[in-house]
């Protein structure tokens, strides 16, 4: 039988639900049913099921439960939208079956590889940022008991989010691995050391992207650096050692295309997909968004792994030189739990775009 049939046979397994303001349990025939929300004034002339509820306010220095899902089940698609400017002062964390630690903890932006606050657009299998600011998330996310999604405000301001959690009611495996993801920023980069991207995740399971936000703080060409994946007892040296960073994102030569110019792109598994000039005034600097999916080849640990990246561009007499850059990453990976917490994020000011 083919995979497509075989797939929509899976689906007499499951329920499917959908968890949004206008429905925040995604109970059954419980949808439009809101008589308060931020689309009431809109609606006064229609009254209860026209479009009361589309978004939720979260209050400055607040925290707003996104979903409470009892039970098991899979999250497969998660849309989102808010003001640009908050992509980095909202936290986002998942906490899979009523784990005190959350296994992602990552910047909203970040998530859905947007880490500079500015819009933009790109087309992966696993993210889609479409126009203006829609993020779409396509991670599998599995749990067997109890799933719970928070989102916390740092700024000072209130924010509006617009969203939907699909997700189904189905059974899942005690061998299936839950999503974790990491934050990480350096600003700037130590000088001779490595930027970490995961900080040794320990447990049996596989790794499956990375986003970096790469702010560059020197003249010339920046992506001579490798990434280095540590696993299951590397010391020193890792197994897996890249070539360059442009040759981890599945570039070549600097993305100089046309000569002169940097070249955008997205792809199903990779892409530069945020390029951000200096205006010749206050944005001096130049700043990149990319990413590497590994969906098709994700790379397997059975204890721990460890994955960091270089920052090296070029001196004088064709020699590296150890860079200083802004760099900021989130790390995607499946494991069994439970997993080694997470260093604490910095506070709003080491998360704020300079």
């Amino acid at each position: 039988m083919n995979s497509l049939l075989d797939g929509l046979l899976c689906l007499r397994e499951e329920k499917s639900r959908s968890i949004s303001p206008e429905n925040f349990t995604g109970e059954k025939g419980k949808g439009g049913m809101a008589e308060e929300g931020t689309g009431k004034n809109a609606a006064r002339e229609l009254g209860r099921g026209w479009k009361i509820s589309p978004s939720v306010e979260i209050e400055p220095k607040g925290k707003l439960v996104l979903a409470d899902i009892s039970g098991s089940g899979m999250i497969r698609h998660i849309w989102l939208t808010c003001p640009h400017e908050d992509w980095r002062c909202l936290i986002l964390r998942f906490y899979w079956d009523e784990e005190k630690e959350p296994s992602i903890e990552v910047p909203l932006g970040d998530f859905f590889c947007m880490g500079w606050c500015e819009p933009g657009l790109m087309q992966s299998l696993a993210v889609c940022v479409n126009p203006s600011g829609g993020m779409n998330c396509y991670w599998t996310m599995p749990f067997r008991k109890h799933a719970r999604i928070e989102l916390e405000n740092l700024e000072e301001r209130k924010s509006v989010i617009y969203y939907s959690i699909d997700y189904a009611e189905t059974e899942v495996g005690e061998d299936v691995p839950y999503l974790h993801a990491q934050f990480i920023r350096d600003n700037p980069l130590e000088y001779g050391k490595n930027h970490c991207i995961v900080q040794s995740a320990e447990g049996k399971g596989q790794y499956v992207g990375t986003y970096l936000a790469w702010g560059v703080n020197s003249r010339r060409w920046w992506g001579e650096g490798e990434i280095k994946f540590f696993m299951d007892g590397d010391d020193e040296y890792p197994t897996i050692c890249g070539t360059g960073t442009e040759d981890y994102i599945g570039g070549a030569w600097n993305f100089e295309y046309p000569k002169g110019e940097y070249c955008r792109f997205s792809t199903p598994y990779s892409g530069l997909h945020q390029i951000i000039r200096p205006d010749g005034l206050y944005e001096s600097q130049q700043r990149f968004g990319m990413y590497r999916f590994h969906l098709t080849d994700p790379i397997r640990f059975d204890e721990k792994l460890h994955v960091e990246i270089q920052a090296v561009g070029w001196r004088s007499e064709g020699r590296y030189l150890p860079l200083q850059d802004d760099i900021a990453s989130v790390g995607f990976w499946y494991q069994l739990e439970p997993h080694r917490p997470y260093s604490p994020l910095p506070g709003l000011t080491g998360l704020e775009v300079n």
